[in-house]
C-alpha cells in the first residue's frame, strides 16, 4: 500500500449540510477500493482562479489515504460518475529529504581561486 493524497473541489453552491456527505462518500469509495483514510483537511470555500459560466468558486478539501496502486484508477473512474464533485487530483506522498548540512563558511579564498576544469 502506497501513501497518496487527494484534491478534491466539492461541488455545493446553494446545498446545505452536503459538505459531510460529500467527504463520507469519498471516504467510502476509498476503503471499498481497498484503501485507508489517514487524515481529512476541510480547507473551505475558495474562489477559482479561472472562473466559468456555472462557477465561480468551491469547497476543497484535502484527503491523505493508503491505497493499493492499482485502486487509484478505479477510484478515478468512480469520482467521474459523482456530480457533486467538481475537481480531484490524487497524487502519491511523496515525503521530502532532509538537506545536507553545508560544511561551513565559504572562505575568501576559495571565492578568490582558478575556477578547475
Amino acid at each position: 500500500m502506497r501513501k497518496y493524497e487527494g484534491l478534491f473541489i466539492l461541488e455545493v453552491a446553494g446545498k446545505e449540510d452536503v459538505e459531510k456527505d460529500i467527504i463520507d462518500r469519498v471516504q467510502k469509495e476509498i476503503e471499498a477500493a481497498g484503501g485507508s483514510v489517514e487524515t481529512v483537511q476541510k480547507m473551505g470555500p475558495k474562489p477559482y482562479a479561472r472562473t466559468t459560466a456555472k462557477h465561480n468558486a468551491g469547497n476543497y478539501v484535502n484527503v491523505i489515504f493508503h491505497a493499493p496502486p492499482a485502486a487509484i484508477t478505479a477510484l478515478d473512474a468512480k469520482f467521474h460518475l459523482d456530480t457533486e464533485l467538481f475537481r480531484w487530483h490524487l497524487t502519491e506522498f511523496v515525503v521530502e529529504k532532509p538537506r545536507k548540512e553545508r560544511r561551513g563558511p565559504i572562505e575568501e579564498s576559495e571565492l578568490l581561486a582558478p575556477a578547475r576544469k
